[in-house]
């Protein structure tokens, strides 16, 4: 691997975007953070520096807004728009209801970020991939993008959204030796729940009551992974989930001892 290589990473600010941050830092990475929350990003671009003397670079914008992201990208250094790698993190859940009890508003919410978002970030930065000839895009999906659940109806349609646009971005970006994989997270302990609920702290922490779900780090880990295999060797989609998680429906769940 050659030194100091590029990485691009969307909704940096918190769950597996500040792991695979972390953990790519601590590899002598340096890093492109994208979020909305500035504030955040700011701490995590002086703490990645301090720790780790890696360089970081800081673009704060929602991904839903095509301009900001086409003025962001564009007002990068030369140098740092040599990108290796792209990991389009940035989504979200919004409301766990029936389709026809589901508020427009959460949908608009998941469509604009969760597959709007990955194209308008994708379509600014494979262009630059393929003028080097080389990159890795790695979007994070989930196990909903593989099979529906009772209630995920939108999320779940923005998830198998990620799984044919990734699949179609392999195809297309095939002949400019442009790795693309899919990463698919079942039950992961971040900040989803509590999205997803629009803040009720207490329904979040119930999603994980009774079982050990995956953490940031598993996930950074994997991500790590799948990133530096060597050139000729592409992860096409990796389904993960913990052990007590079999599919978006089962789950091995321990009784609370009274």
């Amino acid at each position: 691997m050659k030194k100091n290589k590029i990485i691009f990473i969307t909704g940096a600010t918190s769950g597996f975007g500040k792991s695979i941050a972390y953990k790519f830092a601590q590899h002598g990475f340096h890093l492109i953070l994208n979020g909305r929350r500035e504030d955040r990003l700011r701490e995590i671009e002086k703490d990645l520096t301090e720790q780790f003397g890696t360089k970081v670079i800081s673009l704060p914008f929602d991904v839903r807004d095509q301009q900001a992201a086409i003025n962001s990208i564009d007002s990068l250094p030369h140098d740092w728009k040599k990108i290796d790698v792209l990991v389009n993190n940035a989504g979200l859940a919004a409301g766990l209801s029936t389709i026809q009890d589901g508020q427009t508003t959460d949908w608009d919410l998941m469509i604009d970020t969760n597959v709007k978002g990955l194209l308008y970030v994708s379509k600014q930065i494979m262009p630059l991939m393929i003028a080097e000839g080389s990159g890795h895009i790695i979007n994070m999906s989930s196990i909903a993008g593989k099979e529906v659940y009772k209630n995920g109806n939108v999320y779940c349609a923005t998830k198998y959204a990620v799984d044919a646009i990734t699949k179609s971005m392999r195809i297309d970006l095939l002949e400019h030796g442009i790795k693309v994989t899919s990463i698919d997270p079942g039950a992961a302990e971040t900040e989803f729940a509590l999205v997803r609920f629009h803040g009720d702290k207490e329904r979040a922490k119930k999603t994980y009551e009774g079982y050990s779900p995956l953490t940031p780090e598993d996930i950074a880990d994997i991500v790590f992974f799948a990133a530096t295999r060597p050139p000729h060797v592409v992860l096409n989609d990796i389904v993960v989930t913990c052990t007590a998680q079999a599919n978006t429906m089962y789950f091995h769940k321990e009784t609370p001892k009274s």
